[in-house]
């Protein structure tokens, strides 16, 4: 049987409890049966776990098996500088991984200190006697009582009402509170019945004793929590590109290590000097700096955006955000404020705008019983918050209470004496007031049934007979009002004898109508407009009247068609994936009173239409859809526990205009990776090109391993991080979203670091090496042992060349085809520390006794940093042409 179906006392039996709550013992039993009432956490792996997980992913497997084959090489030939390649590629994943480890787990920290949606004190009657318990100890049988501004700890069949109004948003995405009775109810669904109350949810007016029927993971928050535990994760568009990345690159390493060590074989040379070629052919291919500058690089832009009030909960989310092509939003509280305001009247017989009031006292005057009932007839409560008397209850009421209080003058002499409550069915309340001109009762209420008590209506000439003409007025009227997404209450008001109270409000004057809106919050227009110019689309998915969703989509600009689609959740649930499919192609559509599950229905539409979906939201009801997304956005103050918890971006101002920032600086992201992933792939080929010579030409090895490291972990690493730091793009937010096949590693950026930067690169490299090997009389065919002067000098010099040619790649690698020349030494103060970072490590290595022992180099002549230099110069030159002609192609 359905509690909410039964009478107050058969749900008591029903639970084996009584009015009186349950007794000490009995709680203590229960709670050992039922367990604590709590959500359980969302299932995560172990911290080790997660910990073990930054070492042993794609990209660290190849780098642990070049570690392993330098220590392999350095057991079979000892003193050849192996195990210190080894120590060094193991230092590159250890820092890596606990850097990326690091970064999310502080995320993380960050997200458990703002889990305070569930109450931790609740008020419950043990035996008779109300005290305060934790609001994890409550059982069902417990007897709680409830009042304006408290949280519900638990789902509740009500047993005493007084005015009870609920706020249910959190649960089912409705802003406009509900009012509850302890009457059977003939509902199917626990969220429809008015006799209960769900945890999670708050009270917004009035106050309630009501007995507990299921706690915790058995409630209707915890059942939703649950969903969203068991929504599969999906992996962000830089995840996939950098998994795809670390796929292509294992398998151009290996594949190329191992054809040269089968050729190495063929050609006769030694096996464990081929082992060594095959470690090197690897580890140059293999760009170890990418994994920590891309990691790095997210991390910097996380922090960017927490100045903004943007927390990521996962770094790779702040890229997929800069890639979404459709942001699914929610309304209440995340386009709109949560907050009731009077926008219009209708008042003797003629619309008039809130703002005009002050400018009309003789309206004011005239009808002052209209805002006299709007200040007197609520259930709001006076509360002492910091010194200061404020209102506390429906916002709804608040509001009018506002209006009332400001025009209609002095109201000390006004004594309100009883109440006729409102109820879902009457759709209205009364008051009855002590005033100056005798005892009158104060009506207000949805039109259709406060008309039906009313025999007059006030218009400015006076009173008149309410007839079928005035009627019809009043009817358009609210039509009107109501198109415009207002919530219309109706204002009426009579006198009464001092007999007592009428059964019915009856013989009623009808002063006037009032339209209240949830509005928008004041920045949402201009984020929208901004989000339309970047070819982001915006589609409103909410639980509130469509007619409500409508009007405020028009008012931010959401919405600017005459007839846009609107798909409520009971046409939504009679759709086919296909119809659904189709219907998401409308140029402008939104979705009203729609639930959890539906939420992921549209949310698996748009990614099966093969956009990248960002989703928006602060209830429970949004949380399986925040999982299911691309990208969750929940709200920081408002949110839900279960809401933050899904998501991977948190704003901790609720403002939906920070989701425009957020989405510049993940473009951003996107930008700046394939900017120093061209710089560093460049370094690549000056790397390779040596072991290449080496095997195939039989000459010296002009780039030792450890050399290799060298660049792309020492030198290479922080000006790479400046080009993560670049400030986003002024036109990155007026072009559209990248499609989704674009890929980070294209076949262009591919050519220009591989077949253009780096070739120029490799040619200055091994003209250097050879620059200094010819002036010493080297003859082909002369090898050198390893700590041979010469051969020292040589491959200093190789290294010297390729840093140097890096500095110049630093502002080349700027824009694929804007000039370095356009944006000046300004703009990117991290790219002046880079380039003197990346000369105080080469100089380190070549110009101190640690440096030469650890990198097996020697200090180079001035000659050579010369044509370093020019070389550097002549590499400028030309790539500004080949940029030059680019530019005029795509003009032309």
């Amino acid at each position: 049987m359905r509690i909410h179906s039964l009478t107050v006392e058969q749900a008591l039996a029903s639970l084996n409890t009584s009015a009186a709550g349950l007794d000490s013992g009995e709680a203590a039993r229960r709670l050992g049966e039922f367990g604590p009432n709590l959500l359980e956490e969302v299932e995560q792996q172990h911290l080790l776990l997660r910990f073990a997980q930054e070492f042993t992913h794609f990209f660290a497997i190849i780098l642990w098996i070049g570690a392993g084959l330098s220590f392999v090489a350095e057991y079979f030939d000892p003193g050849q500088g192996m195990a210190r390649l080894g120590v060094a590629i193991v230092g590159v994943i250890v820092i890596n991984g606990v850097f990326s480890f690091w970064q999310e787990y502080k995320a993380e920290r960050a997200v458990a200190a703002l889990r305070q949606l569930l109450p931790q004190k609740v008020k419950a009657l043990r035996a008779g006697e109300i005290a305060g318990f934790l609001a994890s100890e409550l059982v069902p049988g417990d007897i709680v009582l409830l009042e304006e501004g408290d949280f519900v700890p638990a789902d509740c069949r009500l047993t005493e009402v007084f005015g009870l109004r609920v706020n249910l948003s959190t649960v089912t995405g409705e802003s406009l509170a509900k009012a509850r009775t302890a009457e059977p109810s003939n509902e199917e669904s626990p969220l429809q019945a008015r006799n209960i109350v769900l945890a999670g949810t708050s009270v917004v007016s009035g106050q309630a004793r009501a007995v507990v029927y299921a706690t915790g993971m058995h409630t209707e928050f915890g059942r939703i929590a649950h969903l969203t535990q068991t929504a599969g994760e999906s992996s962000s568009p830089l995840q996939r590109e950098i998994a795809r990345l670390s796929r292509i690159v294992a398998c151009l390493a290996t594949g190329m290590g191992a054809l040269l060590f089968l050729v190495g074989q063929a050609m006769g040379l030694p096996t464990l000097e081929n082992l060594l070629f095959a470690i090197g052919i690897i580890v140059a291919n293999v760009p170890e700096g990418l994994l920590p500058t891309v990691t790095l690089s997210l991390a910097m832009a996380t922090q960017r955006m927490a100045r903004r009030n943007a927390l990521v909960r996962h770094l790779p989310a702040v890229e997929a955000l800069g890639s979404t092509t459709v942001i699914c939003s929610d309304k209440t509280g995340t386009l709109t404020q949560n907050r009731m305001s009077v926008q219009q009247l209708w008042v003797g017989g003629a619309f008039m705008p809130r703002a005009d009031l002050a400018k009309r006292a003789h309206v004011v005057h005239d009808h002052r019983a209209l805002f006299v009932n709007a200040a007197l007839c609520h259930n709001l409560k006076e509360v002492d918050e910091q010194g200061q008397q404020t209102q506390r209850g429906d916002p709804m009421e608040i509001a009018l209470a506002e209006l009332g209080r400001e025009l209609a003058g002095d109201l000390a002499d006004y004594r309100r004496v009883e109440e006729i409550p409102f109820d879902t069915d009457r759709k209205r309340m009364s008051v009855i007031c002590e005033t100056p001109q005798g005892r009158m009762l104060y009506c207000k209420g949805a039109l259709e049934t406060v008309l039906a008590g009313c025999r007059f209506i006030q218009f400015d000439a006076g009173l008149a007979p309410l007839d079928p003409a005035a009627r019809t007025r009043l009817l358009a009227a609210q039509d009107e009002m109501a198109g415009g997404g207002l919530r219309v209450l109706a204002f009426a008001h009579r006198a009464i004898d001092e007999a007592g109270v009428p059964d019915d409000e009856q013989g009623m004057i009808l002063a006037g109508l009032i339209g209240l809106e949830d509005p928008p919050r004041a920045e949402v227009p201009e984020a929208i407009a901004r989000c339309k110019d970047a070819g982001i689309r915006i589609i409103m998915v909410t639980g509130d009247h469509p007619r409500t969703g409508l009007a405020i989509a028009r008012q931010i600009g959401l919405v600017g068609s005459e007839v846009p689609v609107v798909i409520s959740g009971e046409q939504l649930r009679l759709m086919s994936p296909t119809q659904l499919q189709l219907a998401l192609d409308a140029p402008e559509i939104l979705f009203a009173r729609v639930a959890a599950e539906q939420k992921m229905r549209i949310v698996e539409a748009l990614k099966n239409k093969g956009e990248i979906v960002a989703v928006t939201g602060d209830g429970v009801n949004d949380a399986p859809a925040l999982k299911a997304a691309d990208i969750g956005i929940a709200m920081g103050i408002s949110g839900t526990d279960v809401a933050k918890e899904a998501a991977d971006l948190i704003l901790l101002d609720d403002n939906f205009a920070s989701i425009v920032a957020a989405i510049e600086e993940g473009r951003a992201v996107f930008e700046n990776i394939r900017k120093f992933l061209t710089y560093i792939l460049s370094s690549n080929i000056p790397e390779l090109v040596p072991f290449l010579a080496f095997v195939l030409f039989r000459i010296p090895l002009a780039l030792t391993i450890i050399q290799i490291l060298a660049v792309d972990l020492g030198t290479d690493m922080l000006p790479a991080l400046a080009l993560g730091a670049e400030k986003p793009d002024p036109e990155v937010m007026k072009r559209p979203p990248r499609a989704r096949s674009e890929r980070l590693l294209s076949w262009g950026m591919l050519a220009r670091a591989y077949l253009f930067l780096g070739v120029l690169e490799a040619t200055a490299a091994m003209f250097a090496f050879f620059f200094v090997l010819d002036a010493a009389g080297w003859q082909y065919g002369q090898f050198f042992d390893r700590a041979d002067p010469l051969y020292l000098q040589a491959t200093s010099a190789c290294l010297a060349t390729i840093v140097v040619m890096q500095m110049i790649n630093l502002y080349l690698c700027r824009h694929p085809r804007r000039s370095s020349l356009s944006y000046g030494f300004a703009g990117n103060r991290y790219l002046q520390f880079g380039i003197m970072a990346e000369l105080a490590v080469i100089l380190f290595i070549l110009y101190t006794p640690a440096g030469n022992w650890l990198f097996g180099t020697v200090p180079i002549s001035h000659a050579t940093w010369l044509l370093a230099i020019g070389c550097a110069a002549l590499m400028w030159t030309l790539e500004e042409l080949r940029k030059a002609l680019l530019r005029r192609t795509t003009r032309g």
